[in-house]
C-alpha cells in the first residue's frame, strides 16, 4: 500500500503502536534488561531477559488472547527466492509471555521492515488495525502488570 493510500485510522494505529513499542523498549533498557552488559557495549533492550524474569507470573489478558488468535504473519523466502507470508512460529515458546512477545515483535518488524502486499490477510486494513490496536493495549498492560508505568508513560 502506498503512503498516500493509508487511511487515517491505519496511519494513527501504526504511529500509536510504534510509539508505545519504542517506549516499552526504553523501559527494558532503563530497568536493566540489556542484551549486553559489558563496558561500552551498545545499549540494546533484551526482551529475552524480560521474558525470563516474568514468564511465571504473567497472566494473559483478553487482548493478548485476541492478538495471538489474529496471529501476525512473517515474510519468508519460498521456492525460487519468491517472498511469501506465513504465520509467525511459536513452537519455541513455552509460556504465554513468550507468545505475546513474539506477536509484538512480529508486528513491529512488519511495520518497520515488511512489504505489505501479496497476502489477503496482510492486505486486510481492518485486520492490521486490530493487530496494531491489540498490540498497543498489550504493551500498556505489560507496563501496568509489572510496575513500569512511570517509565513507560514518562511520569516522573
Amino acid at each position: 500500500m502506498r503512503y498516500d493510500q493509508l487511511s487515517d485510522d491505519l496511519r494513527n494505529a501504526s504511529f500509536e503502536f510504534f510509539y508505545w513499542y519504542s517506549r516499552f523498549e526504553f523501559v527494558l533498557k532503563e530497568n536493566g534488561f540489556l542484551k549486553y552488559e559489558e563496558l561500552d557495549a551498545k545499549a540494546e533492550p533484551s526482551w529475552k531477559k524480560f521474558r525470563e524474569k516474568y514468564e511465571e507470573e504473567y497472566r494473559a489478558s483478553k487482548e493478548e488472547n485476541l492478538l495471538v488468535k489474529l496471529h501476525p504473519k512473517r515474510q519468508v523466502v519460498s521456492a525460487s527466492n519468491q517472498l511469501d507470508w506465513k504465520p509467525v512460529g511459536i513452537s519455541h515458546c513455552n509460556s504465554d509471555l513468550c507468545c505475546v512477545i513474539t506477536m509484538l515483535s512480529t508486528i513491529r518488524n512488519n511495520l518497520f521492515h515488511g512489504g505489505k502486499h501479496g497476502d489477503m490477510e496482510v492486505d486486510d486494513i481492518d485486520r492490521n488495525i486490530s493487530l496494531l490496536s491489540f498490540g498497543k493495549q498489550v504493551l500498556d498492560q505489560l507496563a501496568e502488570q509489572f510496575g513500569y508505568e512511570a517509565d513507560y508513560k514518562r511520569y516522573y
